[in-house]
């Protein structure tokens, strides 16, 4: 569920020196957006931002790009941003759709996909963010060990993704449906505000991480 518009979001996130608006200029140069050549990973939808920014602290060998495309959810982890100001941080607010107009070939280490919209329908499949569709996308900006990292709640979407990862041509490298009891992959799990109101609930969390195929 989206927050609700908040009046003069928009011009507020045009003015942040922390959002990248010119995105598709910056297209294989990246590094000079940064000043490093530090590997870059990125959060398609990040809400709020408490994931993406939690692993900027602990990583700032790591630059951390978020993707968001509603300007009140944008906002909010702007405004975290704000506080904390750290340098490993940039965002953009955009449709996961362009990807590939703002990436260039193995520029994107990792991706990190949580809690994405899961499009009911059936004729939105292509929507969704772990359709094969989308790792088309995907196989174009990931470097070449590049990986997907993708939770969610919703076992059906998680089905969903598991398949779609096959017929992508991809491999799963990990996968669980019970993510908070896997001793291996929870290990330094970091929560998202979904995860963490989800798993209060008693939901159990999925998970799967996808890669390339190696060539045989």
């Amino acid at each position: 569920m989206r927050l609700r518009n908040i009046k003069g979001s928009r011009e507020i996130i045009q003015k942040s020196p922390y959002v990248v608006h010119d995105e598709t200029s910056v297209k294989g140069k990246w590094h000079e957006v940064f000043g490093n050549r530090n590997q870059i990973h990125i959060e398609i939808g990040m809400g709020k931002g408490q994931f993406l920014m939690a692993l900027a602290k602990q990583h700032p060998e790591i630059n951390y790009i978020g993707i968001e495309k509603y300007s009140s959810v944008l906002l909010r982890a702007l405004e975290k941003q704000q506080e904390e100001q750290l340098p490993n941080v940039k965002f953009i607010r955009m449709e996961a759709e362009y990807l590939p107009d703002v990436f260039a070939k193995d520029e994107v280490a990792r991706i990190y996909l949580n809690f994405s919209d899961p499009w009911p329908k059936d004729r939105h499949a292509k929507r969704r963010l772990t359709s094969r569709e989308f790792f088309a996308r995907y196989d174009q900006i990931l470097s070449p060990e590049g990986r997907v990292e993708f939770k969610t709640d919703n076992r059906v979407l998680f089905e969903f993704s598991l398949e779609e990862v096959k017929e992508a041509g991809w491999s799963l490298q990990a996968s669980t449906f019970d993510l908070h009891h896997d001793p291996v992959l929870a290990e330094g799990n970091v929560m998202t505000e979904y995860e963490e109101k989800f798993s209060s609930l008693g939901n159990p969390i999925h998970k799967l991480t996808a890669v390339r195929k190696l060539p045989v």
